[in-house]
């Protein structure tokens, strides 16, 4: 359910309305737009309708919600979320987010020059993984905290942002002291309790897309993120699979204007994930950005033959400053930065 306040609405009616709705047993989210203020409310829709909110003081409208999202529903908040990130970085808005660095940490010297490398080509986010969710039970793991305490040291070296992985509610706090953007991948897209624990983090949230999820299930999970009042969530388009097997995945370009159109928040494409193939990074990469995306997660690594973990789809430093050269036009069409 919906309530939109009028125009010149005081924060003591909307307040008012608030207290109201706590005392139903429902939960109000408040979402302030450039003109009106919505309040979202969470919970069983026959209380609502017990008490008619429209005779409030300041209420405009009350409107239900069809979708099964409702905080993450363009309804609720119609401008788009913009994720203020620190040190000028943001996620939405004109400005690209640019996220780069190995698939894993695998140690300090080759994370440093990476960070190097990808910072001077333009991100200003990186990303690599301590915590690594591998389909083999034998294969590189991650190094855990230590990789954690090399991505915050290489990132501040360079100015820049981490974004890491976290796989399970009792590392969200010790992941959080390191990074500033939690990561939830693919395998744990629909892992409510890791969810609801990273949501209360109120860290920000990079939400990937479930290997087999409809773009439906990809929100009703960040609507987990956000019913626990973190509204900083991103959604990442990795790719899905399919029938076809000349890529890794499918990178499904259609999400892109779907997820914009449905909802209010960012959306990050993952074109090293999607395809698996070094090759094709680049060429994706540009078309994300003119369809729409609002930044790009890259995996950038200094010798792809030799890396503990996903070597084939990485891309060398020189072809990631290739990349980021080949997508600044495409933005500057589409309206946006880099």
């Amino acid at each position: 359910m919906i309530v939109v306040m009028k125009p010149d609405a005081t924060p003591e009616q909307v307040q008012h309305v608030c207290e109201k709705v706590k005392e139903l047993g429902l939960t109000p989210h408040v979402s302030k737009g450039v003109e009106r203020t919505v309040i979202g409310i969470i919970g069983e829709e026959d209380k609502i309708r017990a008490k008619p909110l429209e005779v409030f003081p300041g209420v405009e409208s009350v409107t239900p919600i069809q979708k099964p999202y409702k905080l993450a529903s363009r309804h609720f908040k119609h401008e788009p979320t913009v994720i203020e990130m620190g040190n000028g970085a943001t996620i939405g808005g004109k400005k690209v987010a640019v996220m780069a660095g190995p698939c894993s940490v695998e140690g300090r010297d080759m994370l440093i020059n990476v960070a190097k490398e990808v910072h001077q080509a333009g991100a200003l986010f990186l990303r690599g993984g301590a915590f690594k969710p591998r389909t083999s039970p034998y294969s590189f793991q991650g190094l855990g905290e230590e990789g954690l305490k090399l991505l915050r040291e290489a990132a501040d070296k360079e100015g820049m942002l981490v974004v890491t992985e976290v796989m399970d509610t009792r590392t969200v706090e010790l992941v959080s002291r390191y990074a500033d953007m939690l990561q939830i991948g693919a395998r744990n897209m629909q892992n409510f309790d890791l969810l609801k624990e990273a949501g209360m983090s109120k860290k920000p949230v990079l939400l990937k897309r479930g290997l087999s999820a409809t773009i439906s299930e990809l929100i009703l999970s960040a609507e987990y993120l956000l019913a626990k009042g973190n509204f900083k969530v991103a959604l990442c388009e990795r790719g899905i699979r399919t029938f076809e097997t000349a890529t890794r995945n499918t990178i499904d370009i259609n999400a892109i204007p779907v997820l914009k159109q449905e909802t209010h928040l960012p959306v990050i494409v993952d074109p090293s994930h999607g395809t698996g193939k070094w090759e094709y990074v680049i060429p994706i990469a540009r078309s994300a950005i003119a369809a729409g995306a609002d930044g790009l997660m890259i995996e950038v690594h200094p010798n792809p033959e030799e890396a503990l973990s996903d070597g084939p789809q990485s891309l060398i430093p020189k072809k990631f400053r290739r990349l980021m050269q080949e997508i600044r036009p495409i933005a500057e069409a589409v309206g946006r930065q880099v």
